[in-house]
């Protein structure tokens, strides 16, 4: 489990959950998840456009899911969101089954894509996923507390020239970049478990948005490295644990809170 080989294993997953744990609070806490799962799945045709290309998966990836940011954000500007997504994720998919037709030579990098294959990572690997995530994290950080306004309060954050639309935009490109990441590791298929299930129980366990956010993180960590272990233990896939761990944490999340006396407690705008 430890051996040299999983070194980048255990780096890459890390780094990955890092990311999810930070950008899924904010999943969460603006309604997201049909975003979270659909971005994914958009980006996913693009690893088979770069494949096809002769060019390494990873830009493929963030292209693509780019593309699906830029859909949704000129579909939806008279409010649509969940439809602009689901036109977006419709017309991506579509592209990604016309280049998969054109190659027999797809079938392995499809699944691992899907379905999360993390065992695969090589020293090249780590330098594009590291840049990536850490850009996608400085600009979560950057924007924390516009985004917590515009999430919790519109009024307020207008009244202090916060643009919503703007916020909706950029957290729709960090999305982008933090599902792009995380697909080679949990697959598209379960990459939105990993960011909603630890942030959903995250928001129940914690009404600070610090907390809440190093609450995440924490979980996702715990979530990864576990499935990550269970997967070598088994032989199973690391998405399928990482699937019902997720909903294993927002489960305990749940429980936690009511016991706590406080299951749909709401973010405070002014305490971290």
């Amino acid at each position: 489990m430890f051996a040299s080989f999983m070194i980048n294993t255990w780096i890459v997953a890390s780094i990955v959950a890092v990311l999810t744990g930070i950008v899924g609070f904010f999943v969460v806490l603006r309604g997201e998840s049909f975003a979270a799962h659909a971005l994914p799945l958009g980006a996913f045709p693009g690893a088979a456009a770069a494949t096809l290309a002769g060019l390494d998966p990873l830009p493929g990836l963030v292209l693509f899911a780019g593309l699906g940011v830029l859909g949704i954000g000129c579909l939806g500007r008279r409010g649509h969101h969940g439809v602009a997504t689901a036109l977006c994720l419709v017309a991506l998919l579509g592209v990604g089954a016309l280049l998969l037709s054109m190659t027999r030579e797809y079938s392995q990098a499809v699944y691992a894509l899907l379905f999360g294959e993390v065992l695969g990572v090589s020293d090249a690997d780590l330098v594009p996923v590291a840049v990536v995530s850490a850009v996608a994290a400085a600009a979560t950080l950057l924007l924390f507390r516009p985004l917590l306004l515009s999430a919790v309060s519109p009024e307020l954050a207008a009244v202090r020239g916060v643009a919503s639309r703007r916020m909706d935009v950029a957290f729709l490109g960090i999305l982008a970049l933090a599902t792009a990441m995380a697909l080679p590791v949990v697959g598209a298929l379960l990459v939105f478990s990993l960011m909603v299930g630890p942030a959903s129980a995250a928001r129940l366990l914690s009404v600070r948005p610090l907390r809440s956010v190093a609450i995440s993180v924490g979980l996702s960590l715990a979530t990864v490295w576990t499935a990550i272990a269970l997967s070598w233990l088994t032989n199973w896939p690391v998405g399928f644990f990482v699937g019902a761990l997720g909903a294993g944490c927002y489960g305990l999340g749940r429980a936690a809170g009511a016991w706590r006396g406080r299951p749909g407690a709401r973010v405070r705008v002014g305490r971290a």
